[in-house]
């Protein structure tokens, strides 16, 4: 790529970017359009056009983002969405202290160094002007390269002040949020597992309510046995469906009456398969008759569920949350491998299949999850060229023969054979999210917060490896393959002589995800379209159109991966070519503005877990500074620099640096410091509320008395299950 290409790929990014802004203050501004743009506010019971934001003045988004505050954040989207806000600050302020000081040293030592050969390039192609700017133009043992060295010592200590500094403040947010006189009632309970066979003639809820109040006799409340619910929620699934589809034809009737006769005209439908075939009835007596059948059905199961389907699992409620603290913390048996205790989630984050599942079992599964991701992460090319040739025009003539005379045509032909085989590759790493997510949860991880969590990490080492890794050395690996089996360590060498070979890729891609993958964001053009062909041709009920715009959460499991990437590339290539300082600051700050209006406006948490992301968020920026520190050491050796081992002592501070933050900071994102929980409630907890909440939907019974209630979720005599 040469330079003038490099100016029109930026400058079309930059243009796509601008438009799409423009288009965003457009048609945020039509009143049709605000669930789209404002659904946080909107579902808080606030005004869209709150602080001027329905202004047609473009740029009123940015002044709105830069005037929020941080508790701003939390109110509306919580302290995770505030913690995310605290890795971009923090990255960006790791390249902005880079940047004041590479920039003005570096550049000068190398572009006025005249003794470098023509051919020392930093770049594929004939892009000479970047390669003036960048570490590759200094010749080989310069006494230049000592300016390089001391960069790379300054970027490394300017992200241990950060990180150091970052690391407290998400603890104090924390603290603050575990605080909170309000009642939160996750901080009420605790999640056992690993329960012991329990003795004969007694049942699971005797067992754990007789063990838990010996042990805490003045603050124990009761226990809730997890259950088998397999074919209860097979029920309710059923149930909600067909009042789904009742509220659906009920409004479809409705409809009817104002368009054609005054008497309406009511929905039929098909009883078949997929609502295609078979005998055609009345839907609404149909889905009234499916749900009288269904009820009854929902109870018994209910009562079989609760009552024969105990398992080894249980959540134990307390009247204080001092004592639920510290119980999760603390050791209740002789083997680590009975009554496993930890704090409970949320109601709303529990992953109810997972919470029976033995000790040894969750090693194992954890192990085998592993094991499988490391395959997928090193073998990953193997599926993806297997999609790929069977998505070539000859391999789908050998497949589906039907298709050759469409195929055959000149028009088709060129389009299929120039994006079928991308497409396909597109489809897969979509994909590979939602596999990650559910590679996650098969490990037998509790709560979604954690799969979320063990998703993102595997996602970043994807990334990383697949990525960045795979589009350095890619080109040059299998060529290089039999030195790297004779000399493993050549792997350094290799990463540091052919990483300066892509900057002017990386360079793109990066101002490419914060131009147009941001403008994207921004507008949010797609969900705009879906909305309104959801609501056009889909929608019939309120519920269904809530369904439609609805705009989930921030989604950490995939944005946190890809800022991680974007950081290692810019570390990466900080002193290598500091000219991709400036970009990346551009990422992460047109990210923070972006991403703060869509916190503050769109973006609804389905979870909070008070910052527990932060941890994993700083072992990985982290990785990518040791990254960064060992790709220096290689390109310094390749420099033929004599004072390279100085730089290897880098790699060992970034490892004690983590050990010192692991050691202060990260046992209270594991657990409840009991000086917080000590804090006063604004009002004594309802325990009943409290307990109730964490019934699953499908075991809720249709009645509120006591008496059902009690029936269904006790298992054992009303005289014994209350305390």
């Amino acid at each position: 790529m040469d330079f003038s290409s490099f100016l029109t790929s930026l400058g079309t990014s930059f243009v796509i970017f601008l438009v799409l802004m423009f288009l965003f203050t457009w048609l945020s501004r039509k009143p049709g359009n605000s669930v789209v743009y404002y659904p946080n506010r909107i579902l808080k019971g606030m005004d869209p056009c709150e602080g001027n934001s329905m202004t047609r003045n473009p740029f009123a988004w940015i002044r709105e983002a830069l005037s929020s505050s941080e508790e701003d954040v939390i109110n509306m989207s919580g302290v995770d969405a505030a913690v995310y806000f605290v890795f971009v600050s923090t990255a960006l302020g790791i390249l902005v202290l880079a940047g004041l000081v590479l920039l003005p040293l570096l550049l000068p030592v190398a572009i006025t160094d005249h003794s470098v050969k023509s051919d020392n390039t930093t770049s594929n192609g004939t892009f000479s002007d970047l390669d003036k700017l960048s570490m590759g133009h200094v010749e080989k043992k310069s006494p230049r390269l000592w300016a390089f060295l001391i960069a790379t010592y300054w970027v490394s200590f300017a992200a241990y002040y950060l990180l150091w500094k970052a690391y407290k403040h998400v603890s104090d947010l924390r603290a603050a949020a575990l605080m909170s006189p309000e009642v939160r009632d996750e901080q009420f309970a605790i999640l056992v597992r690993d329960i012991p066979p329990p003795a004969e003639g007694q049942t699971r809820k005797e067992q754990v309510d007789s063990y838990f109040r010996a042990i805490y006799p003045d603050t124990f409340y009761r226990s809730m046995v997890v259950t088998n619910n397999k074919e209860v929620n097979k029920i309710w699934k059923e149930l909600e469906g067909y009042r789904k589809k009742l509220a659906r034809a009920e409004a479809i009737y409705e409809e009817s009456k104002k368009s054609g006769k005054p008497e309406g005209t009511k929905p039929t439908s098909k009883i078949g398969f997929l609502g295609l075939f078979g005998k055609k009835v009345d839907s609404i007596e149909y889905y009234n008759e499916k749900i009288n059948e269904l009820v009854p059905k929902l109870d018994a199961e209910q009562k079989v569920t609760l009552r024969e389907k105990q398992q080894a699992s249980a959540l134990v409620f307390f009247t204080s949350r001092v004592t639920a603290a510290a119980a999760a913390q603390s050791l209740h048996a002789t083997m680590v491998d009975t009554w496993t205790v930890m704090d409970a989630p949320e109601p709303r984050q529990l992953i109810w299949n997972n919470l029976p599942k033995k000790f040894f079992e969750r090693q194992i599964r954890q192990c085998v999850v592993y094991v499988f991701v490391a395959l997928t992460i090193f073998f990953y090319m193997i599926p993806i060229s297997f999609i790929s040739a069977i998505t070539t025009l000859s391999q789908l003539r050998k497949l589906l023969p039907f298709l050759k005379p469409i195929v055959d045509q000149n028009a088709i032909k060129t389009v299929l054979e120039a994006f079928l085989p991308q497409l396909a590759l597109i489809i897969f790493l979509a994909l590979l999210p939602k596999f990650l997510l559910f590679l996650s949860k098969a490990e037998g991880i509790p709560s979604e917060s954690h799969a979320v969590r063990a998703a993102s990490g595997k996602y970043f080492y994807f990334t990383v490896l697949n990525v960045f890794i795979g589009v350095t050395v890619g080109g040059t690996l299998f060529s290089t393959l039999k030195d790297i089996e004779k000399d493993p360590n050549s792997i350094v060498t290799l990463l540091a002589t052919t990483l300066p070979a892509n900057a002017t890729f990386f360079l793109t891609y990066v101002a490419l995800k914060f131009f147009v993958g941001y403008g994207l964001e921004l507008s949010r053009i797609v969900p705009l379209i879906i909305y309104h062909l959801k609501r056009k041709y889909l929608c019939k009920t309120e519920a269904e159109l809530k369904e439609a715009w609805s705009p989930g959460d921030l989604g950490y499991a995939t944005r946190v991966p890809g800022d991680m990437l974007i950081i290692t590339i810019v570390l990466c290539y900080s002193v290598i070519a500091p000219i991709i300082i400036p970009f990346g600051v551009l990422y992460f700050g047109i990210g923070w503005l972006v991403i703060r209006n869509q916190v503050l406006k769109v973006y609804v948490p389905s979870y909070e877990s008070n910052g527990r992301m932060w941890p994993h968020m700083h072992t990985r920026i982290i990785a990518a500074l040791m990254i960064y520190q060992v790709t220096m050491i290689g390109y310094f050796a390749v420099k033929e620099f004599y004072f390279t081992p100085i730089l290897i002592p880098l790699p060992i501070l970034s490892l004690i640096f983590a050990f010192v933050c692991s050691k202060k900071f990260y046992h209270f994102f594991q657990a409840t410091a009991l000086e917080v929980a000590c804090r006063e409630l604004k009002e004594t907890p309802n325990m009943e509320i409290v307990f109730r909440s964490f019934v699953p939907p499908s075991l809720s019974a249709e009645k509120s008395d006591d008496d059902q209630f009690e029936d269904a979720k006790s298992q054992v005599s009303r005289a014994t299950s209350f305390v």
